[in-house]
């Protein structure tokens, strides 16, 4: 899971497994270990009909409506957004790269404006 953080803009990028994982078990998290503390971003179903979001003891947890996690799960949809407070939220599903990186993208979707 990646995570863009910029101003009031929080943006969750969730690659086929961690779609997988949320649809079966409603929740994924990842952590970056500090010196001092951990910084700790989770995405977890919920009952509610929108995303929102909380910053809490050094973890940003996206909540995602179950019907959301569905249908990100079982169709080709990319990606939801919404508010929450004064932050604007996204989460998408995570496409390789076009462009050349080194970072693994194995698990990411393919992207479908990827010439075969």
């Amino acid at each position: 899971m990646k995570i863009r953080i910029k101003d009031n803009s929080v943006r969750f990028r969730i690659t086929q497994s961690e779609v997988t994982e949320l649809h079966k078990n409603g929740m994924i998290s990842s952590t970056t270990q500090f010196i001092d503390n951990p910084f700790i971003y989770t995405v977890e179903k919920t009952d509610e009909q929108q995303l929102s979001a909380a910053f809490v003891e050094h973890t940003i947890v996206m909540k995602i409506p179950g019907f959301m996690v569905e249908e990100l799960a079982t169709t080709d949809r990319v990606g939801f957004d919404g508010l929450s407070g004064k932050v604007q939220l996204l989460i998408e599903k995570d496409f390789v790269c076009l462009d050349n990186t080194i970072e693994d993208q194995s698990d990411n979707y393919p992207n479908p404006n990827m010439k075969c």
